[in-house]
């Protein structure tokens, strides 16, 4: 992985400024299409998914009041873990996108919706919605990649301390629910100094995340517990136990949209006067696809669509794949490749990366940057994307 200003072989140095308005062009049209047919269809598909994962997670816990028995636990375990993801990834993301706010129902609203996770939905939004959705796999930009804590790009630096990083990572996936929490709060840089640490909105930031966390504890590993009686410890492990298993499910597959092989990474000053055409691009260049079944999708929030998520972010998610095939289409129309595998694939590429990039570059690569001069083409390619505009688009957020 290196970003794409520094690659010997551009995947964009074939396109002319003329193809990537004309691809915003034609993603345009595919967004008024659907964003204008939006109806009671869509509706329907979002009331049943939070019916199912309410239904869900009542009748887990409730078997759960009997774990003290293995196939209760067994049985109470698997659905509350499934109850978990669906909250977390197909319902709680994707209303907090803002993909359902055209239904103006306010039971199912961006502003009014809350989450089973760490993280307070306001604070999530902030850092997914407008900075990981606006700056997308640009390095220094977007926290997303990497979380601030694992070296992403060949071109950073290396120090020893990213040894460590695919254990870093693996704790991460682990107790991903909180991670996420610290990575809202921007702990490393609001920690950094004296004056932030006591800066009142910061404060006022971890008192929420505080409480929710309290929240959560005190019904996942008190309150339910308590209602199974002799039971008590066995529920305990088994809301752990769910909750262990959403994490590893969630981080896997966001990992899998930006950090397989396939993915671009972009420098800073790339973005500088981005028109829209040029947005859609780096989405397109920035994001990978998984393979799979309707389950499969279901069960990753339609984030197995990565790419068209990118693209329309505040898109109804059961519509991705309806669109997928057009989205392909373009790719190929304008020789891009898009980036899709099955998970077990896509999963063991990102951790491939990961470990890869935990260690120093082979010195013969070193030495090749550092003495041969970017070719002319990349060097061109670069210079598109830090141009600015005579009439640039407006910034494109990720939330309607």
């Amino acid at each position: 992985m290196t970003t794409i200003q520094h690659k010997k072989t551009n995947p964009i140095a074939h396109l002319t400024p003329e193809d990537i308005e004309q691809i915003g062009i034609e993603l345009d049209a595919i967004r008024d299409e659907v964003m204008g047919s939006r109806g009671e269809r869509d509706a329907a598909y979002i009331r049943r998914m939070i019916k199912i994962q309410r239904s869900l997670d009542v009748g887990s816990r409730a078997v759960l009041l009997f774990s003290l028995f293995p196939p209760a636990w067994l049985i109470g375990t698997a659905g509350l873990s499934i109850a978990k993801i669906l909250d977390n990834m197909e319902i709680g993301h994707n209303i907090l996108h803002g993909q359902w706010d055209w239904m103006r129902d306010p039971k199912i609203h961006s502003t009014t919706w809350e989450w089973d996770f760490a993280s307070p939905a306001e604070q999530w939004k902030h850092s997914h919605n407008e900075l990981h959705h606006t700056y997308t796999n640009v390095i220094g930009r977007d926290n997303d990649l990497g979380y601030g804590i694992m070296r992403v790009d060949e071109e950073q630096p290396w120090t020893r301390a990213y040894l460590g990083q695919p254990f870093y990572n693996f704790l991460n996936a682990c107790f991903f629910d909180l991670g996420i929490a610290a990575y809202d709060l921007e702990l490393g840089h609001n920690l950094a100094t004296k004056e932030r640490r006591r800066d009142p909105k910061f404060r006022a930031a971890v008192q929420k995340v505080r409480r929710k966390i309290g929240k959560q504890a005190l019904k996942e590993y008190v309150i339910h517990p308590a209602l199974s009686g002799p039971s008590f410890l066995h529920t305990i492990a088994a809301n752990a136990t769910a909750n262990l298993v959403r994490n590893l499910w969630s981080h896997s597959v966001i990992m899998c949209g930006h950090f397989p092989n396939g993915v671009e990474t972009f420098e800073k000053t790339s973005i500088e006067g981005e028109t829209r055409g040029e947005w859609y691009l780096r989405q397109m260049l920035g994001s990978a696809n998984i393979s799979g079944s309707k389950l499969m999708h279901i069960m990753t929030g339609n984030l197995s669509h990565q790419i068209e998520h990118h693209l329309f972010p505040d898109m109804p998610s059961n519509r991705y794949g309806e669109i997928a095939p057009k989205i392909k289409d373009l790719f190929q129309r304008y020789g891009l490749s898009y980036t899709s595998g099955p998970l077990p694939k896509q999963v063991a590429s990102a951790w491939a990366k990961v470990i890869r990039l935990s260690l120093p570059n082979r010195r013969k690569d070193e030495v090749a940057r550092a003495s041969a001069p970017a070719p002319l083409k990349v060097r061109v390619a670069a210079d598109r994307w830090r141009r600015t505009p005579v009439a640039a688009a407006a910034p494109v957020t990720s939330a309607s």
